[in-house]
């Protein structure tokens, strides 16, 4: 993994936690590692924790979007937790919230994709 995106386990939940801008230029990077989350040992859910995301464009919601249908094909939940208030409303626009599950708290999270 050539990324800097910080990964942590909690049982069989994987916390994905990008920082900063997610555009053309940092987005390849956070789908390399989802992709990388999906196929090495499949976990049961996925938590893409984007409070330190600041900006999310186009590019970034593609990503999200795949890996949610790959995860969901996979039979892995994959849901978003604390989207900054600005990335939030693109969601929102871009209708992403009617496909993904944003949850408020990465802890409700990692508990919804529990069991």
């Amino acid at each position: 993994m050539t990324s800097d995106i910080p990964i942590r386990r909690e049982d069989d939940v994987v916390v994905v936690t990008p920082v900063g801008e997610m555009d053309a230029v940092t987005s390849p990077a956070l789908a390399e590692v989802l992709d990388d989350v999906l196929a090495a040992d499949p976990p049961q859910g996925v938590v893409v924790d984007l409070a330190k995301v600041g900006f999310c464009d186009s590019r970034c919601i593609g990503v999200l979007v795949a890996a949610y249908r790959q995860a969901r094909d996979l039979g892995i939940g994959l849901v978003v937790a604390e989207p900054q208030q600005q990335v939030n409303r693109l969601f929102v626009i871009a209708g992403i919230d009617q496909v993904i599950p944003i949850m408020v708290s990465t802890g409700d999270a990692v508990d919804s994709l529990r069991g």
